[in-house]
Parts: C-alpha cells; structure tokens; sequence
C-alpha cells in the first residue's frame, strides 16, 4: 500500500522537490503553500510517486480560492491525460471522467469553493467519488477508466489559487457481508467487514472454519489448521479439534480430515486455490481407513454408553419407572441405569 503528503512548509522555490512532477506549467512553493502561479491556463502537476493499485484517491486543501478551476486527480496516467478529475469552477463542484484528454462529466455538486476547503477524489472499482470536508458529494458508477496509479493537481495559473496539505494512497480492497475463501475443496467463511492489506494465507487440513466480527489485517495473516500454517504441503492429518485464526477472528472445526499434496488458501477477498487431492473419504485398505474403523468403534461405544436401557439385561422383561425415576425390573427388582448397567435391586411387593 502506497501513501504521499506534502505539507508543501518549506522555503520558497519555483522547485517544488524530488516527491513532484511539473507535467504542465510552472508551480512553486509561496508562503508555505503550493502556488500554480499566474501565467494563465489550464496547468498539471502530479505526485512522482506512483500509487501501488488503480483504487486510490487524492486529496489537498485549498488555501485561497477565486472564479477558476481548481482540483485534483486520481487514478490517472503518468501525463494526467486520463483518470478521474474533481474540480471546482467557482460556481459548483463536477466530478470528470478523462480519456485521452476528453473531459466527461458524470456528477456535479453545486456549491462554489472556499478557502479552506479540503477536496478529496477517490477511485475504487467502478465507484468513483468526490469529498468536500469529509462529505461524500457525488458518488457514481463509472467504468471509463480501469486502470492508473498517478495522482495530482489541475488548476487554472492564476494568482488568486494557492493549495496545501496534499495527500494521497491506496484504498485497501475490502470485503462487506460475507467472504468465502475455497482451499482443497473445502470452505473458510467470514462474516462481517475485512480489509485485508497485504496477503492472507490458509491451511486447513480439511476442515471449516467460521469467524463472526469486525477486523483488519495489516501485513500477513496466516490461517492456522491444527498445527499447520500458511501453506501445506506432503501429507498432512488433522483428527480431533482444529482451530482457525484470520485477523484476530477464530473459527474452530472438528472431523477427522487429510490433505494429500498441497492446499493453500486466501481469504478476505482473495481467492483460494488447492494443489494435489484432497480426496473426501481415505483410500480403502489405508491408515486411515483404520483410523475410521477405530474411531466408528469408539463413537459407538460412547452412546451405547449413554443409551437408558428399555429392558432388564437378565430376563428381558419391560422395565417399569419407580420411586425418584429409578428404573426396575417387575419380575426381580433389579434396577438399571444409562449403558444397561445393574444399579442394585428393589422391592416389588405390591407394585
């Protein structure tokens, strides 16, 4: 993710410095403050610094103001031939769209510029947008221009305009309801908002996990299955409780899986890819087959374990509920509990 500012506080100068590109005019620095002179015209000057992606926005404040254009840019080229321009003429706000120097409008604001007013241009995707004072003013869908990583300023050269406080960068891709990233065939949901910036990474031994909130990610996140992280690869085995982390959220799974070959995954908006098989059931004749025999074996140990028995384990008699829920057999007395197990006995008489 890219960013640049300038507060433009330094000595007077007609060169503006290293972080600056005069693509048109002659701009310089006057008291503190970006100057676009007074030679008349429409002039250009852009950031030397190129933004990382197309989603970018630009922003300046502006110092003193008069009936002329004035603005910045975003999403442009390296000449500010194309992107997207937001400017004011003196009388209103317009929001352009730019192709080879031909100026579209696609959304205006009616109000005239004052001095202090910061402006702010902002590109992401299709929605293209222009700020006065923090306020969204026009928000739109365009497609003209796809592409562009330069940022800048357009102001007629007259003495009347002067900037200040430039900044710029990148808008980090963001995912808003619910993100699925696929890995192996298998899912890792997220619900809420993610800003991802950077990568994020996931290894989940085939397993699912879901994580509810709010969080971002600055960097590299990894996304940790049982006791792997980021990627995995040669053959892996999760049985029992796996537990999912992104961001700070944590999912946990459990089901007995493997992953032959290797499943790498992203998530947040990024896309998720599985290299090898991730086969869904183990290969007959297998340790895993054996695991399943056992672990089957055990599962049904556990509810015959908690099963509450019907009938008595001697005689096969119905049994019959008797005092505090006990139950008993008619015929001996016998009582029983959960896993058809004998308890003691009781006394039938009269029942």
């Amino acid at each position: 993710m890219t960013t640049f500012s300038d507060d433009f506080n330094r000595t007077d100068s007609t060169d503006l410095g290293a972080g600056w590109v005069e693509v048109s005019g002659d701009w310089s620095i006057v008291s503190n403050q970006l100057s676009p002179g007074a030679a008349g015209g429409t002039i250009l000057v852009r950031a030397a610094t190129a933004m990382a992606t197309s989603d970018n926005f630009a922003q300046v404040t502006i110092a003193s103001t008069t009936s002329a254009s004035q603005g910045l840019w975003c999403r442009g080229d390296s000449t500010l031939n194309s992107g997207y321009a937001w400017r004011n003429n003196g009388s209103n706000w317009s929001l352009f769209s730019v192709v080879a120097g031909s100026f579209t409008n696609i959304g205006t604001y009616s109000a005239a510029a004052v001095a202090g007013d910061v402006a702010k241009v902002q590109a992401q995707g299709s929605t293209i947008k222009g700020f006065v004072n923090g306020v969204e003013r026009v928000s739109v869908v365009n497609t003209a221009v796809a592409t562009g990583t330069t940022v800048g300023v357009r102001s007629d050269s007259t003495s009347g305009l002067k900037y200040d406080s430039f900044s710029a960068g990148d808008i980090a891709s963001t995912v808003t309801g619910t993100a699925t990233g696929a890995f192996g065939g298998l899912t890792g949901t997220a619900v809420g908002v993610r800003t991802v910036r950077g990568s994020g990474a996931s290894s989940f031994g085939g397993l699912t996990g879901t994580a509810s909130g709010t969080r971002k990610v600055l960097g590299t996140a990894a996304f940790n299955g049982a006791a792997l992280a980021g990627t995995a690869v040669g053959l892996r085995t999760v049985i029992g409780s796996a537990a999912g982390q992104f961001g700070g959220l944590t999912g946990t799974a459990t089901a007995p899986s493997h992953v032959t070959g290797s499943a790498a995954g992203q998530f947040g908006g990024l896309i998720g890819t599985a290299h090898g098989s991730v086969p869904g059931a183990p290969e007959q004749g297998s340790w895993y087959g054996l695991l399943d025999i056992l672990r089957e074996g055990t599962q049904q140990h556990r509810e015959e374990q908690q099963r509450v028995p019907t009938a008595c384990g001697d005689c096969g008699e119905p049994l019959r509920t008797g005092p505090q829920g006990v139950l008993y057999c008619p015929f001996d007395g016998s009582t029983w509990t959960a896993g058809n197990r004998r308890t003691g006995h009781i006394s039938t008489a009269g029942r």
